[in-house]
């Protein structure tokens, strides 16, 4: 390993970052985790889908504004610093890192609770151990390396939700052979379109918003872009077809299709439309897709992990030992270190599933939550710093300006608050609030003091300088 502390790569293509921008939405939540959605919700999900995505499209507007005039691999971490704080900075990337040390650890279990379907007798924690290496294997070899397997999984996730969906047109529209088109008596039957009522609706969207968390990683990947600004363009500009078209098109297809309130539906809604189509081996190609999905969300978390990891370490908000790349341009001790505490997590998860890793999911649950508060409260700031000084660098521009962010930043609020008053959300809310206090703790009492001792260090510095002269 190389000692060197020069720059990241800028080794990520166009193709890299358009493929992650629009597949990276695409995970084992929209897969499997949409079932409980539709099943509580009923038809209602599709309003549910529609209102979180609408608020993750304003988020990621924001922060492709302030990515394409600002991109670094410390993204929103180090806008945060700027525009709010350095407590900010430190608090909102030592919790991002954190949440992405617990999915590592739940991907990585889910990865071989799906491997375990074709090979039943192999243990699950060796399962876990040996994906999570040879993805981090493919992390410390190259960010290029890292893009490639991420465009070829997102690949395979785009091309099933795309035949999926035209699938599912062809038997609304009557043109499958062998199945009659169901019309719109699932929608507004059994219950109406709204069986469970609104408020169903909107605490759907308080479970769905965290199925989005993943879209920001482009922001973080432009710092290694060949052409970060216009990387941050693409990608911003495609989220809201991206929402549109996988989430929201997705799920109104399932509705339609099926009864909301089915039994297949809560165990797997794809799978579940597969079985009533008569396509064979149904719950074999989900796996498939499920896999791929799971593999994609682990091999970005290590690269999300690492890269937030690394710019802290730039502004000295983490060790600065974080900051040494590897002969490939890649921070290796960053990345070697979040796999390490997931390495943890997942003992945790066989050792103490009721108690240690229950907390450590929990704990992390609502933290989706508090970074788009954070990158709403950052863009506020930002830009009207932007427009005095430097108005040229606004490639993108928030719509309606401030209005909207006010207005975001009101939702995320609500939604957080929302939280408290539902029981299966509330330990949630509560646990990610006590690691939300202790990470801003720990800033004011190590932190703090410690560049409070380079200060008066640089103040001291001329004086000494001029005495010896």
């Amino acid at each position: 390993m190389s000692n060197q502390q020069g720059e990241l790569k800028s080794d990520l293509k166009i193709r890299h970052i358009s493929m992650i921008s629009i597949a990276g939405v695409i995970g084992a939540g929209l897969f499997i985790g949409s079932g409980a959605v539709i099943n509580s919700s009923g038809p209602g999900a599709i309003i549910s889908y529609a209102l979180a995505g609408l608020i993750v499209v304003l988020v990621m507007r924001m922060l492709g504004e302030m990515a394409a005039a600002y991109p670094t691999s410390g993204s929103f971490s180090t806008y945060a610093s700027e525009a709010i704080g350095p407590w900010a900075g430190f608090t909102i990337g030592w919790l991002y890192w954190f949440f992405w040390v617990v999915v590592i650890a739940i991907e990585a279990i889910a990865g071989a609770a799906i491997m375990n379907y074709w090979i039943p007798d192999f243990p699950l924690w060796l399962m876990a151990l040996i994906l999570t290496v040879l993805l981090t294997i493919t992390n410390l070899f190259s960010v290029k390396s890292f893009g490639e397997f991420e465009y070829w999984f997102a690949l395979i996730k785009v091309v099933s939700i795309g035949l999926f969906l035209v699938l599912g047109l062809s038997v609304i529209f009557g043109w499958y052979p062998g199945v009659s088109a169901p019309g719109t008596s699932n929608l507004f039957s059994n219950g109406g379109f709204l069986p469970t009522g609104f408020s169903a609706v909107l605490m759907g969207i308080v479970v769905v918003i965290f199925s989005f968390m993943g879209t920001e990683i482009v922001a973080i990947a432009a710092g290694e872009s060949e052409h970060p600004a216009k990387s941050v363009r693409i990608a911003t500009n495609s989220v809201i077809w991206r929402i549109l078209i996988f989430y929201i098109g997705s799920i109104a297809l399932v509705v339609t299709l099926l009864p909301w309130n089915s039994a297949n539906i809560l165990v797997s809604p794809f799978v579940a439309v597969l079985d009533y189509v008569g396509i064979p081996a149904a719950a074999q190609i989900m796996n498939f897709v499920v896999l791929t999905a799971v593999l994609s969300c682990l091999n970005s978390a290590l690269y999300a992990n690492s890269r937030m990891l690394y710019g802290m370490a730039k502004k000295g908000e983490a060790p600065k030992a974080f900051l040494k790349l590897s002969k490939n341009g890649v921070p290796a001790r960053a990345i070697l270190f979040s796999t390490l505490f997931s390495y943890i997590a997942v003992i945790f998860s066989y050792i103490s599933p009721d108690k240690l890793f229950l907390f450590l999911v929990n704990s992390s649950g609502a933290v989706a939550l508090f970074v788009y508060l954070v990158i709403a409260f950052s863009h506020l700031r930002m830009r009207k710093k932007l427009e005095l000084e430097n108005p040229d660098a606004l490639q993108i521009k928030m719509w309606l300006f401030p209005y909207l962010t006010y207005a975001t930043i009101i939702c995320i609020a609500g939604i957080y608050i929302a939280m408290f008053f539902m029981e299966s959300l509330r330990l949630q809310a509560i646990l990610t609030l006590l690691i939300v206090g202790i990470t801003i703790a720990s800033y004011f009492l190590f932190a703090r003091k410690k560049e409070n001792a380079a200060d008066l260090s640089d103040s001291i510095a001329p004086t000494t300088s001029r005495t010896v002269r």
